[in-house]
């Protein structure tokens, strides 16, 4: 690492003042998975999405490339028969791939496992009854939210990050490419958290274009084939619909659509996964003139909602919309403390339990602290629990948190 070890005390401030500024109050969007997705059989209201699913190429072939330019991406060797094989036999990425080797390597020692064996344990009631996760605030995040929900059918993410295409050839042939993705995971690979401020001048580069390259990295380095990937919007209504092929349509900020991307995937168990990433502000002023993802979210059943490195947002007052959905459509959420504040939380409504160590938010974050999270760790009767792994601003495995609320009364109309 270029950062010397005595840095690493001031670092998360550093990379918080970079990265979690007030102007990422865009915020998550949630979508539904088409008819065609196994998981929305399971949602009560997914019949009242509409989307057209055919096919934006021949699936095979579809299915041939985006595995093979993910593989590409995350340091992992494409098919023996694909287009990409002679570039993975060039110098530059065999050097790109060793060295993604071993920080994969380290963040699977440090996190991966941890979390895989922790959320075995305390997530295990909560994993057979999430077959969808709502991961608001999450960027390209699907990384988290996957070793937390392996099991689960549909993944619903929204960040202020632009949703991004599948690279063409040309962009994985520039030398460039390299040094952008390792300077796009550092610091989640280091710290499991994204900087925002950097992440969207990363992502608007020529060589990661959005988000969606990063989540294909994620897909495929936590096991997942990635098996189509189509672009999809959500109209005023807040139904799903794919999107135009022209992406100067798509990416017009006056259009009333919300912009995203439908991924595919065949999970390490072999089951099918639908993934989708939107890209919307989240915030009460824009959710007044676009609220499709109110709309979306609304339309969905039972959420499993994950919440983490969320800048403290649904703390705020002009988050009111999103926090009263993510309260009334949630039957667990996990958080950490950067989600949403006790205060709102009805009482008597929830059932809580605490893992980590709670102390203060880090000092950028510092008005957003909780005395009732410093009562509720000191509790003696019903003490935290521990969390063998950092998560979050305080990244730090003996100063991470996380919250499970599990839902006690029926949800909200």
């Amino acid at each position: 690492m270029y950062l010397r070890a005595a840095a690493l005390r001031v670092l998360p401030a550093l990379f918080f003042l970079a990265a979690c500024s007030e102007s990422a109050t865009q915020t998550e969007k949630v979508v539904e998975a088409p008819d065609s997705a196994p998981a929305v059989a399971a949602l009560p209201k997914a019949d009242s999405i509409t989307t057209d699913t055919k096919p934006v190429s021949s699936p095979a072939a579809d299915t041939a490339y985006v595995q093979d330019v993910a593989a590409y991406l995350g340091g992992l060797r494409p098919s023996s028969q694909s287009e990409l094989a002679p570039l993975a036999g060039q110098p530059a990425w065999q050097a790109f791939a060793q060295d993604q080797d071993k920080s994969w390597q380290k963040y699977r020692s440090t996190h991966t496992e941890r979390m895989t064996k922790w959320s075995a344990t305390e997530l295990d009631s909560v994993q057979r009854n999430s077959p969808t996760i709502f991961y608001p605030f999450s960027g390209p995040d699907f990384l988290n939210v996957f070793t937390m929900f392996p099991h689960s059918q549909t993944y619903v993410m929204i960040g202020l990050e632009p949703v991004g295409s599948v690279p063409a050839r040309a962009t994985l042939e520039n030398p460039k490419l390299f040094p952008a993705i390792k300077a796009s995971l550092w610091s989640v690979l280091n710290f499991s958290f994204f900087r925002t401020n950097d992440m969207a001048v990363d992502l608007k580069s020529v060589e990661l274009d959005g988000a969606l390259p990063l989540m294909m990295l994620f897909a495929a380095r936590t096991g997942n084939q990635v098996t189509a990937i189509r672009p999809v919007r959500l109209d005023a209504a807040g139904q799903l619909q794919e999107a135009p092929a022209d992406t100067a349509q798509a990416n017009d900020p006056k259009s009333k659509f919300i912009p995203g991307a439908e991924m595919k995937l065949r999970g390490p168990d072999g089951q099918p996964k639908t993934v989708y990433y939107f890209s919307a502000d989240l915030s009460d002023f824009k959710l007044q003139t676009k609220d499709a993802p109110l709309q979306f979210v609304r339309g969905l059943g039972p959420l499993t909602t994950y919440v983490k490195s969320a800048s403290y947002l649904m703390h705020k007052a002009y988050f009111n919309k999103i926090r009263r959905v993510v309260l009334r459509r949630s039957r667990f959420i996990l958080q950490d403390d950067s989600g949403i504040a006790m205060k709102y939380f009805q009482q008597g409504a929830w059932n809580f339990r605490h893992y980590g160590t709670y102390k203060r938010p880090i000092n950028l974050f510092a008005k957003h602290y909780q005395p009732e999270l410093t009562t509720a760790y000191a509790d003696s009767v019903h003490p935290p629990q521990p969390l063998p792994f950092g998560t979050g601003y305080n990244w730090r495995q003996t100063d991470s948190n996380l919250l499970l609320a599990k839902r006690l009364i029926p949800l909200a109309d």
